[in-house]
């Protein structure tokens, strides 16, 4: 029985939290451009399903088109401080 996770608790919470900040950012923007576009159906697909990213990355650069250029100016402006 693998006891990785048992064993070193530190570590499964490490785990968590990289996949937190792997899949929040995805699926925020995913929703956020699904919504601009009035796709109603991609909306709640990424909502419900949990798929670590996967589906919020097709759709952002498979369906809505954007490039990593869209995407770093979005999340930039997330982060940067307001004037």
């Amino acid at each position: 029985m693998n006891t990785f996770l048992y064993d070193n608790p530190k570590s499964g919470i490490i785990i968590l939290l990289i996949t937190v900040f792997w899949v929040l950012p995805w699926k925020v923007y995913s929703l956020w451009t699904a919504s601009k576009k009035n796709q109603k159906g991609w909306f709640i697909a990424i909502l419900v399903l949990n798929t670590f990213g996967i589906l919020e990355i097709i759709y952002t650069f498979g369906v809505a088109k954007k490039k990593w250029s869209d995407i770093r100016k979005a999340f930039r402006s997330l982060f940067s401080p307001k004037k």
